[in-house]
């Protein structure tokens, strides 16, 4: 007998027991769904981290805060050299932080803001983007964040009274002037061991503003200075990153400069991982977000085939109806198989049918689940994130996903899906070969 005429003879024979069949379809359908669904949610948490990981500017750099080869020190211009000799390396950011929080002052608003002190070409040659302006050319112009504008506030009001009740800044002491080009003052202070206190004001202009970060919940307000400006603040406070408080201990500003953080910018993804490698081996203090991914991949991949694992017992349990769909079709069809063998059909052909038949059983199923799955997958991602916004008040993550149906979990379901069915149908396919010929045609008459 052809396949095709067994195919044939399979869809005649389930046509005969068609609320059998269905109930039976319907039990596989619903594993299968309730498979995809689960493991879905794990699929969709994957994704979404994955892609906001993917999305940050750090994932091609690598943060370096030290040396240690038995005894720690900082990074210094050597090591800076050197990291910008290594292959695959675009570029090298040094960095420093201000040991203040002066309050920059701009007409009749100011705003306490972090300062960092950055190399500018540097910071281009890695990537550093600007919604306005221009990068600095002197020590005396600088760079702010994004968001700097919206934290001036005016100087004669109090902190509490510039909120309305939601926590909105009032319009009328919100600053609405144009920062490019604008001068700036603030003051950097010193204090003595008898806490006498001494400031000098620096003056420098606004010529660029950083792009607004990616995320939403990303908030840029710090201030960019150059390395020079540093310096001379350096040199009124005595102290390394201009500390308000001189060190006890002569600090010689000349000296070879140390730094607080360097970023180390691959020229591609793909690299990244090595370079940090290479300088963990080297005994640097060498972090990057990319040897975290595998790591996440690793743990969600471990929860993903936990999920299938738990969503295959669902397949399992509807194997139960097949098993006992195909059971009964084997004694309902014994005189069909005892006329089959007395015209000589071969016992592996009558088994073939009882499994083409299971199997066909469970690939409708598996299919009519996939269907569903993606329905509840969209219906998920669409009404949970409007559920927990309004039971919680709070806005979600833009982008975020609870459910994705890859092509690979589809595969993997209706193969998990076949198989249990297939298990399922070859006890009662053998059972059918075994069947006695004169007792089945005996029972015919």
């Amino acid at each position: 007998m052809k396949l095709r005429d067994q195919f044939k003879f399979v869809r005649q024979n389930i046509g005969k027991n068609k609320m059998r069949i269905f109930m039976t379809v319907l039990a596989s359908a619903m594993g299968t769904t309730f498979l995809i669904v689960l493991a879905s949610v794990g699929f969709g948490l994957h994704d979404t981290l994955l892609k906001d990981v993917m999305e940050q500017d750090i994932i091609n750099e690598i943060s370096i805060y030290g040396y240690d080869d038995g005894e720690y020190r900082e990074i210094n211009d050597q090591d800076i050299s050197y990291f910008e000799s290594l292959d695959n390396v675009r570029a090298v950011r040094p960095m420093n932080h201000l040991q203040q929080t002066p309050y920059y002052q701009i007409d009749d608003f100011h705003q306490a803001a972090e300062t960092k002190s950055v190399d500018f070409t540097a910071e281009q040659q890695a990537g550093m983007k600007l919604s306005e302006g221009d990068y600095p050319t002197s020590d005396d112009e600088i760079i702010v964040g994004y968001h700097f504008a919206e934290d001036l506030h005016p100087i004669d009001v109090d902190y509490e009274d510039i909120f309305d009740e939601d926590g909105n800044q009032l319009d009328e002491h919100t600053y609405d002037g144009d920062l490019l080009g604008q001068s700036i003052s603030f003051e950097i202070e010193k204090i003595d061991f008898e806490d006498n206190v001494e400031t000098e004001t620096f003056e420098v202009t606004v010529v660029g503003i950083v792009e607004e970060p990616s995320n939403e919940w990303q908030h840029s307000s710090t201030v960019y200075i150059s390395e020079g400006l540093l310096s001379q603040m350096e040199s009124f406070t005595e102290a390394r990153n201009a500390h308000p408080y001189p060190s006890d201990e002569e600090i010689d500003l000349e000296a070879e400069k140390n730094y607080d953080e360097i970023y180390v910018h691959s020229d591609s993804l793909q690299h990244i991982q090595d370079l940090t490698t290479q300088l963990t081996d080297e005994h640097y203090y060498a972090y990057s977000v990319a040897t975290e991914i595998s790591q996440m991949n690793m743990l969600f991949n471990i929860a993903k085939a936990g999920l299938i694992f738990i969503g295959t017992i669902a397949v399992l349990i509807a194997s139960i109806g097949i098993y006992n769909t195909m059971t009964m079709a084997v004694t309902e069809r014994a005189p069909d198989i005892g006329i089959m063998k007395a015209i000589g059909a071969n016992p592996k052909t009558i088994k073939q049918i009882f499994l083409l038949e299971s199997s066909y059983i469970g690939i409708l199923g598996a299919l009519i689940g996939t269907a569903v799955a993606y329905l509840i997958s969209f219906a998920v991602n669409l009404g949970i994130p409007l559920i927990l916004e309004a039971v919680f008040n709070e806005e979600l993550p833009e982008g975020l996903k609870f459910s994705v149906i890859p092509w690979s979990l589809i595969v993997i379901a209706i193969g998990i899906c076949l198989i249990v069915t297939i298990i399922s149908g070859s006890r009662p396919a053998k059972r059918a070969t075994q069947i006695d010929v004169l007792k089945a045609m005996r029972r015919d008459l």
